[in-house]
């Protein structure tokens, strides 16, 4: 099969090569999926997963990527609650070879069912970036009806889902990004924008949550604005500075079926968009990657054609 490698830690984005690779073997609990939208971190370059296994064992050459839609065509030994044929979204694990590849192997308990009616392509964005999202402000943040929140990178992958995942709940929604993002960020349902490059932070005044997905001086200064018994969640980096009467939570998303059928429907019903902002082919996977590659939403590799059974 062909797929995306890695084998030299320290080439970065350039190490990045389109090669031949054996079909991958289904353990006990897997399914084979192959893959037709592969979603993908730039920064997952950096993360010890995707060198090495979960007993820090080198495990290059390696397949990066941990979003996924496609279908099913093989069953694992044990593996229930899904069949060939079946199509399927979800998340592949950090420590094994990933999604961006004709075939991967995944743990079944990681991948939800995708009705017919919903486009591969789209729901390929939303594993990651939706369970993020709702882990962050509801898991981890407990925001509730009528409190404030502030999100930034409010029209970026993650961002985007979490502004329409607060607003649907009822809760006031602060946005944060570059000034070309603020259009995006307000149609999506936040009623305030901040411009991070020339915005004061503080006219925000106290909010009940901030969500960080940005993390150095951003997240910081954000500790300032959490109120009395509020909470800053950020997926950037552990926070070394703490509100003064509330909680700081650092956090890695985790698998949810239930949580990814609960999204599903929302994204079948229309109550969430996930923003795909390019569709490209598995060949220009490197140039995706690319760091100041900045675009709203996310960028989805087309692996294989079809729609799947």
């Amino acid at each position: 099969m062909r797929a995306i490698v890695v084998r030299d830690r320290d080439a970065g984005v350039d190490g990045l090569t389109l090669t031949d690779m054996p079909y991958p073997h289904a353990a006990e609990n897997d399914v084979i999926v192959r893959v037709h939208g592969a979603g993908f971190t730039p920064g997952e370059l950096d993360w010890p997963g995707t060198w090495t296994d979960r007993a820090g064992r080198d495990r290059t050459p390696s397949i990066p990527g941990h979003e996924l839609s496609g279908t099913v065509v093989e069953l694992g030994y044990g593996t229930t609650g899904l069949t060939v044929g079946q199509r399927v979204f979800g998340l592949t694990d950090w420590a094994r070879n990933g999604s961006l590849a004709e075939y991967t192997a995944v743990e079944a308990r990681n991948l939800a069912p995708l009705a017919a009616d919903i486009d591969l392509t789209v729901a390929a964005a939303l594993p990651i970036s939706g369970l993020t999202a709702w882990q962050g402000l509801f898991d981890h943040g407990r925001l509730t009806a009528g409190q404030s929140v502030l999100i930034h990178g409010a029209a970026g992958g993650v961002g985007s889902i979490a502004v329409q995942l607060a607003r649907e709940v009822g809760a006031r929604v602060i946005g944060t990004g570059r000034a070309e993002d603020r259009d995006v960020a307000l149609g999506l349902g936040a009623q305030t924008f901040l411009d991070l490059a020339v915005d004061d932070l503080r006219q925000v005044g106290e909010v009940d949550v901030v969500f960080d997905v940005i993390g150095g001086d951003i997240l910081e200064r954000s500790t300032q604005l959490v109120r009395p018994g509020g909470t800053l969640v950020t997926i950037a980096t552990p926070p070394t500075v703490q509100p003064t009467d509330g909680r700081a939570i650092f956090f890695v998303v985790e698998p949810d079926r239930a949580r990814l059928i609960d999204l599903a429907e929302r994204l079948r019903a229309g109550r969430l968009k996930p923003i795909v902002s390019e569709v490209r082919p598995l060949a220009e996977t490197a140039s995706a990657f690319a760091r100041h590659r900045r675009t709203p939403g996310k960028t989805i590799i087309q692996v294989t054609d079809g729609q799947g059974a």
